[in-house]
């Protein structure tokens, strides 16, 4: 049994983390984009080049999202930490598969937008998927926090160096 992720792992694990915050923190571009293509007019050329950087970003974490898919079920995962009670252990299990499921469905749904003009997808995608990324975001680092700090575990050792 794994007792610790992998490197391969932990560098996808980080590499999609700053990718999703640079989308999520500078989705500026893509916003102004939506509100010109959506209200009828044409975007200018520096504002579709602006937007394309968001998309191929959310691109690459559709495809990195797959690539962790696949490591995860090859590899596995280490076991959850003894000392977290079994309803939180619970909860981190579909914390977990919660973002893999945002790591598929944003960028689909941010593809539809983008490349296909849905607005019910430029809703979702930038609304209710935007938020619940967020919150899930908050969640996971609080968690992480509460096994360091409270509980002492190895959890973010497992995702950063490794364990001993």
């Amino acid at each position: 049994m794994t007792t610790s992720f992998s490197l391969p792992q932990r560098i996808l694990h980080w590499l999609m983390a700053v990718l999703i915050l640079f989308n999520l923190l500078f989705a500026d571009a893509m916003e102004t984009y939506a509100r010109v293509f959506f209200g009828g007019q044409t975007p200018t050329p520096e504002q579709v080049s602006a937007a394309n950087i968001h998309a191929y970003v959310g691109i690459t974490v559709l495809a990195l999202g797959l690539v962790r898919l696949c490591l995860r079920f090859i590899q596995g995962v280490p076991p959850e930490p003894k000392e977290e009670p079994p309803f939180l252990r619970a909860v981190a299990k579909i914390s977990h598969w919660a973002f893999y499921l945002l790591f598929f469905v944003m960028p689909f749904a941010g593809i539809g937008a983008y490349y296909f003009g849905n607005k019910t997808a430029a809703f979702a995608h930038g609304g209710p998927m935007k938020l619940f990324m967020w919150g899930l975001i908050v969640a996971h680092i609080g968690g992480a926090l509460v096994h360091q700090f409270y509980w002492k575990t190895d959890v973010l050792r497992r995702m950063t160096a490794g364990s001993r």
